[in-house]
């Protein structure tokens, strides 16, 4: 089954696809993902991908378990390279809140995949992690960006405190928030606001502006606000995911509900 927008339009050079729910968002992003991925395999001989870790995607990555199995969508995930966005600092890759753990749990332990770069967020010279994540970032294209965006518009975890559109760096620390820590709690991710670290490693925007292809994928009605600032308010740091408008190949996937504000 192929899945179809109930509706598509353009936001900047942005295409915007709008979908009953988050399962339809789901497997209609997976669906595109996997075969893209599969082109780029055939035409390169390998990809390289870099993975958002939140409850947002969890109707992405099962649906691009599935569909990546077989026929024109087949994606042989040996020949992939694959990254995260970001952790938070002092975390090991076994804490249960750790977007290493969400990622293999939900992913990496599911497929046979070529590489996997971890962000080692529990070491302590954070100098010298982002150092070695620059030079693994910086080694060839990033084929594919898998991102969400939060409920203040961030980006991986450049929130508008921190965001920098034109930023030197391709990975660094940052401190969170406080809405951002919120949506930690409101995700179910943490128990209480003063469980939710205060620091995390992140890629900034400069990786997102240059990867070959973007695919986003934002459910539900507590993002229907930073839809719409992304959609139909500047080009601003006060909302970072507004930068995606820019990108030349980038698709935005939303059910109704993250539409509900939206004008148009």
């Amino acid at each position: 089954m192929t899945a179809s927008p109930s509706r598509y339009f353009t936001s900047g050079r942005l295409g915007v696809e709008v979908h009953a729910d988050r399962p339809a968002l789901g497997l209609a992003a997976a669906q595109a993902a996997a075969a893209y991925l599969h082109d780029v395999i055939a035409s390169r001989g390998q990809a390289r991908v870099i993975f958002a870790c939140a409850p947002s995607q969890n109707e992405f990555l099962a649906s691009l378990l599935a569909v990546s199995k077989t026929g024109h969508m087949a994606v042989d995930w040996s020949q992939v390279t694959a990254f995260h966005m970001d952790d938070y600092v002092g975390l090991t890759g076994q804490h249960p809140q750790s977007f290493r753990h969400y990622l293999q749990t939900h992913f990496l332990s599911h497929v046979k995949i070529g590489r996997f770069h971890p962000v080692p967020a529990e070491e302590p010279d954070s100098a010298a992690v982002c150092a070695r994540y620059t030079a693994l970032l910086s080694e060839k294209p990033i084929d594919l960006i898998c991102l969400g965006i939060g409920e203040n518009g961030h980006i991986a975890f450049n929130d508008p405190p921190v965001a920098d559109f034109e930023d030197p760096q391709l990975i660094k620390v940052v401190e969170l928030d406080d809405a951002c820590r919120h949506q930690q709690v409101n995700d179910g991710c943490f128990p209480t606001f003063a469980d939710v670290p205060r620091h995390a490693f992140t890629l900034t925007v400069s990786i997102f502006r240059r990867a070959r292809r973007l695919s986003i994928h934002v459910p539900g009605p507590r993002k229907a606000d930073a839809v719409k600032a992304t959609l139909e308010g500047p080009v601003s740091t006060a909302c970072p995911a507004s930068i995606l408008r820019l990108h030349p190949e980038a698709t935005l996937y939303i059910d109704r509900a993250a539409a509900g504000r939206l004008t148009g």
